[in-house]
């Protein structure tokens, strides 16, 4: 007797081993994309969870008291050393006067908001528009400290050399940021997902040698040099969620990613010329810059 079949499905262990491959990627393509992964219009709307830095005026003067307490920077200690006490307290005052005009001159929650729409403001031209979505910024704080520095030295420079003038320098201030934004999917299709990210950053201690260079009489334009140690230390504070409906909290990849970012920008920005007022202009100083730099990889 003949048996009839109106279907028969007899894979091979090869076809087996492919199909459960693939239902296994298809499983957690949906895990990512309904659980991880965000495709609705407006991300931020969607998230429960907004990021804040503490706004609190006192709050911030007590974490700072106590993180500058843990360490206070060394006494005058080497041989020749100069105070630097002048110095700190005209750059508090430098520091204090472009905070203030960040806030456009206003107090209290009215300056913070000034201060962050146009910290976001900056932060969206920048931000590569093929790969991040538009970033919120959430709250800041500006600080209240300033970099101190001490034990101001000479270095005795060759002949026809510039002399060089050298602080050791720490910052540690209440200095934060939170924001959102949404890494982009654009496979299989442009804007296909969104991976919604929600970071607070904040400055943890920042240390450096620092370089003062006057201009020499035959220079043209004059120009007063300040440059930092490329030796810098940098330690930054992150806290992070990343997800839409579940959340991985403060991954340790992206926390050196951002670390890693936050150097490298402030290493390819690390030296900063002046103008002396009245002798020269910036378009001057950026040609000479630019001939510097020519010279510098033609020689390399």
């Amino acid at each position: 007797m003949t048996n009839n079949y109106l279907f028969t499905f007899k894979p091979t262990f090869t076809q087996g081993l492919i199909i459960g491959q693939l239902s296994i990627l298809v499983l957690v393509g949906l895990v990512l994309r309904f659980l991880f992964l965000d495709s609705t219009q407006y991300p931020f709307e969607t998230s429960s969870y907004h990021p804040r830095v503490d706004n609190d005026l006192l709050v911030r003067k007590r974490k700072l008291d106590a993180a500058m307490a843990e360490e206070r920077p060394p006494g005058e200690e080497n041989q020749g050393a100069e105070s630097a006490d002048w110095f700190n307290v005209l750059s508090k005052q430098v520091v204090d006067i472009y905070r203030l005009k960040l806030r456009d001159d206003l107090p209290g929650l009215e300056g913070d908001e000034v201060a962050r729409r146009k910290i976001e403001e900056f932060a969206n031209r920048i931000r590569p528009p093929g790969f991040l979505d538009d970033i919120k910024i959430h709250s800041i704080d500006l600080g209240v400290s300033a970099p101190r520095l001490f034990n101001a030295r000479h270095k005795h420079p060759a002949e026809d050399t510039p002399t060089e003038i050298e602080f050791d320098a720490t910052y540690t201030d209440t200095v934060s940021l939170s924001l959102s934004t949404s890494y982009l999917f654009n496979y299989p299709m442009a804007s296909f997902a969104r991976l919604p990210i929600s970071l607070t950053i904040s400055l943890s201690q920042f240390k450096s040698v620092i370089s003062v260079i006057p201009p020499t009489p035959n220079s043209h334009p004059p120009v007063l040099t300040l440059s930092i140690s490329p030796n810098f230390v940098l330690d930054l504070t992150t806290t992070s969620l990343m997800g839409s409906r579940a959340k991985l909290a403060n991954v340790p990849k992206l926390h050196e990613l951002i670390q890693h970012q936050v150097r490298r920008v402030l290493a390819s920005r690390a030296t900063w010329k002046f103008v002396l007022p009245g002798l020269g202009t910036v378009a001057e100083v950026r040609e000479k810059v630019k001939k510097e730099f020519d010279e510098e990889t033609a020689s390399s």
